[in-house]
């Protein structure tokens, strides 16, 4: 299994709409890649830890059965679902491909 992570870096001043990423965008990402073979989103809301800051906001795991897939998928699609990302955060998302053993 691949999993592309994608990480919503956490500032004192960054926002992050949690409302419109679970209605809006989360259906939308779902939407535009499970006929390319998205298989499963994993959502994680950070909670803070005393005085600390979360250093995420929200890590979003995408799950696909091959890089082909997912390269397949983000390359029709990618350029609409990152165009969403300012309608729900003001920061630029960090993302990494990993291989689940």
């Amino acid at each position: 299994m691949i999993r592309l992570t994608v990480l919503y870096p956490k500032t004192n001043s960054s926002q992050f709409d949690l409302a419109y990423y679970l209605d809006k965008h989360i259906p939308l990402v779902k939407e535009r890649l499970t006929p390319f073979g998205l298989t499963g989103v994993n959502l994680n809301e950070a909670l803070a830890g005393g005085d600390a800051l979360p250093p995420y906001a929200m890590i979003t795991f995408l799950e696909f059965n091959n890089t082909d897939e997912l390269d397949k998928g983000m390359g029709t699609h990618g350029g609409e679902l990152l165009g969403d990302i300012p309608n729900f955060t003001d920061v630029q998302p960090l993302t990494q491909v990993v291989r689940v053993l």
